[in-house]
């Protein structure tokens, strides 16, 4: 028994416990083996985990059972939630298909060892605490409307800043980890692809040839970045200025952090400073004025203090991203065409240059 349970990632005691409650009557596992094992002599030589063969007894019966679970590997399955989404995929999928080997139910293997069913899932909800606070695109709004700025408008940008520079400093160079959150940049549904798939084909601004162009040279970007893993790091994934609420002028919360734990600092800088440009646009139709000298604050403090200079050669493909998102008529359906014309300008005249110059953002909003 000891041997059986070092093999395994449960006590059998927990297995027994949640076996007894899926079949309604008192189980026991009378032997575990090792299903799958790699051939050393197979060439593909790879496996998400060994699934276990359960060998159990209940009520005067004898039946087999096969316990499945998922490594992490660099496939897109380095997280918990990318392993919960195939295993879910899998129990929802399984008994659809005529012949197929029946799922018996879906579950998780808690940190104390228990086993908790999730057969009965249809859909998932996160329940979060409430937190006061002014959401910052208020400011952002209020500014565009009297075009009178106030000291806690820099001094909130300070604020950004500091936060931003401060998680950023925590770093995991993993090569893989940064590989895959470049990858999901281009790739992920709420990536650059996911984006341009959004748009309709009719669309006189942003035609199929002229996104197909943009997610080319994207392409062309992932291969010039992929491999800069020291630059992975702590980022909230999706810092715009509806996901930070100020509680006074030096003390945010943030709102719905995305893609993961650990990703480009330029995620969380484009994310942010696009919305200088974007509140610019929509406010006289030019990059300029109140919003011009925040962005230029914004990047001028948080180059110094971080010490990252590198991040221009990097954010390009990033505000291509940003700038795809805010001129979807899907998000933003409102938008003046002129507008989404010179975000779209943005998008592609960004990934043209080597490294991204801030004092340059009027010059990527002209077409080329």
């Amino acid at each position: 028994m000891a041997d059986q349970q070092k093999e395994t990632p449960f006590l059998l005691e927990a297995m027994e416990a949640y076996l007894t409650e899926l079949y309604e009557a008192p189980v026991t596992i009378k032997k575990v083996t090792t299903l799958g094992e790699v051939d050393e002599a197979d060439l593909k030589g790879f496996g998400y985990g060994h699934p276990l063969l359960l060998r159990i007894a209940y009520a005067g019966q004898i039946d087999r059972l096969v316990f499945h679970t998922m490594a992490g590997d660099a496939f897109g399955h380095e997280r918990p939630s990318d392993r919960a989404r195939n295993i879910l995929l899998d129990y929802a999928n399984f008994n659809k298909l005529p012949h197929h080997v029946p799922a018996v139910d879906v579950g998780t293997v808690n940190e104390d060892g228990r086993l908790t069913t999730l057969r009965h899932f249809h859909e998932f909800f996160l329940l979060t605490r409430f937190v006061p606070g002014r959401l910052y695109a208020k400011d952002l709004q209020r500014l565009a409307q009297t075009n009178e700025r106030q000291p806690c408008d820099e001094t909130r940008v300070n604020t950004l800043v500091n936060y931003l520079v401060k998680i950023h400093g925590k770093k995991n160079p993993d090569a893989t980890g940064y590989r895959r959150c470049i990858r999901d940049l281009l790739g992920l549904g709420e990536g650059i692809m996911g984006i341009t798939d959004s748009y309709k084909a009719d669309d006189e601004l942003a035609p199929p040839a002229r996104l197909q162009a943009i997610e080319e040279k994207c392409i062309a970007w992932r291969w010039r970045l992929k491999e800069k893993s020291e630059r992975l790091s702590q980022i909230h994934g999706d810092f715009h200025p509806w996901n930070v609420l100020f509680q006074s002028d030096d003390q945010i919360a943030l709102l719905d952090r995305s893609r993961g734990e650990w990703g480009e600092p330029a995620d969380d800088l484009s994310a942010m400073t696009i919305n200088y440009i974007l509140f610019a646009l929509q406010q006289d139709g030019r990059f300029a004025g109140h919003f011009q000298q925040l962005f230029a604050q914004f990047w001028q403090a948080y180059v110094q203090q971080s010490g990252d200079e590198g991040i221009t050669a990097v954010v390009p493909p990033f505000f291509t991203w940003r700038a795809l998102v805010l001129a979807n008529p899907i998000w933003y359906p409102d938008l003046d065409p002129a507008v989404r014309a010179a975000l779209l300008n943005f998008a592609e005249n960004v990934l043209a240059v080597d490294h991204f110059e801030p004092t340059e953002v009027n010059a990527y909003l002209e077409s080329s």
